[in-house]
């Protein structure tokens, strides 16, 4: 099986993204209105660099490389676009980080009811096995242990699974946004 790493070329131990446009507005989104410099990236060109960097361990280190054609690679827009580049990233973070808060607030909160729930749900079973032991009460003490620990779902799910992508995009978008970017003229 081929390495990933092989599949990239490499400079002073930096993976290198190498992406190639025959134009500048290639590498963003057409229906964004904003000034060039803070224009959203197009969305392929953002999953190539995004996928590149989850392909590797963490602590990998990366460079692009822009080629454009001679005569655009020298112009005021082409040497924006580290910046644009880094912007962009910068705002998917800034973005992640809001996701990331709001999650976690839900989080604490479905927490919050699920113990509240799983607390009356356990005395509500201690005082139905109080009672004579029929099957029917039996039946029932069991259904409000299952449903008090089913209300638990949500929080667990949240705090402890849904959380950790989040800040895994943080971090990758984190990376991107200071890494080295270059703009190569192609004959």
């Amino acid at each position: 099986m081929v390495d990933i790493e092989s599949l990239y070329k490499k400079e002073n131990g930096m993976i290198l993204i190498e992406i190639k446009l025959s134009s500048v507005m290639q590498l963003f989104n057409s229906f964004d209105p904003a000034p060039f410099h803070e224009k959203e990236l197009d969305s392929a060109a953002e999953q190539y660099i995004v996928d590149t960097f989850k392909d590797f361990p963490q602590k990998t280190r990366f460079k692009m490389n822009i080629f454009l054609p001679s005569d655009i690679a020298t112009t005021d827009q082409a040497m924006k676009i580290p910046q644009a580049i880094n912007n962009h990233f910068q705002y998917k973070m800034l973005v992640a980080e809001r996701k990331f808060r709001s999650h976690f607030r839900h989080g604490r909160t479905t927490l919050l009811i699920g113990l509240t729930f799983l607390t009356i749900a356990l005395v509500a079973r201690q005082l139905v096995s109080a009672l004579e032991n029929h099957l029917i009460a039996q039946i029932f003490a069991d259904a409000l242990l299952i449903i008090g620990w089913a209300a638990m779902w949500e929080p667990i799910t949240v705090l402890l699974y849904e959380l950790w992508p989040i800040i895994q995009l943080k971090k990758t978008y984190e990376k991107i946004s200071t890494m080295e970017i270059d703009i190569i003229p192609t004959p």
